[in-house]
């Protein structure tokens, strides 16, 4: 039999996804699950976007151009100047969902065996795409005890070598939910500056922010505006995880003339996508409005009861709609596969995704869980409540 390629061995496989064959059979028994596991919003579309795809008349789904429709990269120009962010349409590269774009920078800008520097826990995704491009991340442990915040800049230089060719931030943070302060921007901005470095940063969570601190953008930072690669999506601000459009940004012509190459071979982004897309640029305020409102009161409906539960904690996030728990379990993978395999209450369980996926740190998050509050408030009390008989029966007897 023909052998599996190294790099397919290496890829990992999905915190988020892999127990879904679990929660599948615990459906096929007729147990409710609650997903907490996985960010895909249960809130509306904006209505401007599912007319855009009622409206749509042509005779031809044709190809768009690579790089995406002038029309939409022209309008986000729009959107990213509320946010104080200065582009041109050029700046702008859309791809097929934030995912591509992580996978383009890298492929762009990294060669095999190149490193990159990242806060962990990180979306696992990152390392998947470091693989795929033949890269090495190199990680610096953020802690529950911290409120995961950014790790002193000093364990940053330290791994610092010649291969170093960039940092990947998410900011807000997923899984964390950290957003990075003014300060810790700064520093990351000096580090870059001083090793000429890229800053990978993935802003996608920017209309998720629940305290009064700013929002700072890589393109915030002054003197490294050649180095950044911002990587967004539409997936969460209007809940389009399924049209599959993102975008790479970054004023490096040189960089974007290199992705390119990697877009024409990919031929072109969704059609149907970017018209969604585009439309939901003219979601009126109110929608952006009550899907904060929204969130803010999940989170605190979230995070209260976590901390009500014996033995769990978490830190408040700041923003997306995330959080990193720790839980009163010897093994956080073991318990989440028991909740799906061998647990029920009331018919009743719960899906989360065991942190250890979002660290590459060996033994790191072993205790702790992702959770995603991206369900209605009423379901999430239900969930909590699941999730504290959870522990109580899998935890009887071992005190």
């Amino acid at each position: 039999m023909p052998k599996i390629s190294l790099r397919g061995h290496e890829m990992p496989a999905s915190p988020i996804r892999r127990l879904a064959p679990l929660a599948d059979v615990a459906k096929a028994k007729g147990t409710k699950v609650y997903h907490l596991n996985i960010g895909q919003p249960d809130l509306p579309t904006p209505k401007v976007a599912l007319d855009a795809i009622r409206d749509i008349h042509r005779k031809v789904l044709e190809y768009s151009p690579s790089d995406g429709y002038r029309s939409y990269r022209e309008k986000l120009v729009g959107y990213y100047d509320k946010f104080n962010i200065k582009l041109t349409a050029d700046d702008i590269i859309i791809t097929t969902g934030g995912s591509e774009a992580v996978l383009f920078a890298f492929l762009s800008c990294l060669n095999p065996g190149d490193e990159i520097i990242v806060p962990e826990p990180a979306y696992a995704n990152y390392m998947a795409f470091a693989i795929s491009a033949g890269a090495v991340i190199r990680t610096v442990v953020s802690t529950i005890e911290d409120g995961f915040a950014l790790p002193p800049i000093e364990k940053f230089e330290a791994l610092i070598n010649e291969k170093t060719k960039g940092i990947m931030i998410c900011n807000p943070n997923n899984p964390t939910g950290y957003l990075y302060t003014r300060s810790e921007m700064n520093q990351i901005r000096d580090l870059v500056k001083k090793y000429d470095l890229y800053l990978f940063s993935d802003e996608v969570y920017r209309e998720f922010i629940y305290t009064g601190s700013p929002y700072i953008s890589a393109f915030h930072l002054d003197g490294i505006e050649e180095n950044v690669v911002l990587i967004d999506s539409v997936s969460k601000r209007y809940s389009e995880c399924g049209i599959r459009i993102g975008a790479l940004i970054t004023k490096n012509k040189e960089l974007r003339k290199v992705v390119m190459k990697f877009c024409q071979a990919r031929l072109s982004p969704p059609l149907i996508g970017q018209i969604i897309a585009e439309a939901s640029l003219d979601a009126p305020d109110e929608y952006m409005r009550d899907t904060y409102d929204e969130y803010v009161e999940r989170r605190k409906c979230l995070i209260d009861g976590l901390n009500k539960i014996p033995g769990v904690y978490s830190p408040i996030p700041m923003g997306a709609f995330y959080t990193v728990a720790r839980l009163p379990v010897d093994d956080a993978d073991k318990f989440c596969a028991w909740c799906l395999s061998d647990f029920s209450y009331e018919g009743e369980t719960v899906m989360m995704a065991p942190a250890s996926g979002f660290y590459t740190t060996e033994g790191a998050g072993r205790d702790e869980v992702r959770i995603a509050y991206v369900l209605k408030k009423h379901d999430l009390s239900r969930a909590l409540f699941i999730l504290k008989k959870a522990l109580e029966e899998y935890n009887k007897g071992k005190k």
